[in-house]
């Protein structure tokens, strides 16, 4: 799906890579077979967000006695020594995530792409 984004005052086209792979999994509800999918499907990753980047990744925190979202999909708002925070889109909230609790990578997802990613039930919601 090809998709309008406005650049500096300009009109250019950009493909949904999210709508694709929703059509490719529209049958899976396991959240951690969705994660899995969309994970491979992402090529494009960093170790340390940007802020004002949108990313996905699996998280594993360490604070006992807490719900989490392994799967967070989150705009982040600022890098600190410890980590990062970010407005998660499944708790419409903001969050803490510290690097030692990130087992692998971020994948970068375009603003465009957001609402799309939304849609798909990929969070995973566990409690320590």
């Amino acid at each position: 799906m090809k998709i309008k984004e406005e650049n500096l005052g300009q009109y250019t086209e950009k493909f949904d890579r999210i709508q694709e792979l929703k059509e490719k999994i529209i049958d899976i509800e396991d959240p951690e077979l969705l994660m899995l999918e969309i994970m491979d499907h992402l090529k494009e990753t960093e170790l340390v967000p940007e802020v004002g980047g949108y990313y996905t990744f699996i998280y594993n925190p360490k604070t006992p006695n807490i719900t989490y979202d392994q799967h967070p999909l989150v705009a982040c708002t600022s890098v600190e020594r410890w980590g990062f925070k970010g407005i998660n889109f499944h708790w419409n909230d903001s969050r803490n995530y510290t690097w030692e609790e990130i087992p692998g990578r971020l994948h970068v997802i375009q603003r465009s792409e957001i609402d799309t990613l939304r849609s798909i039930p990929y969070a995973k919601y566990l409690q320590t």
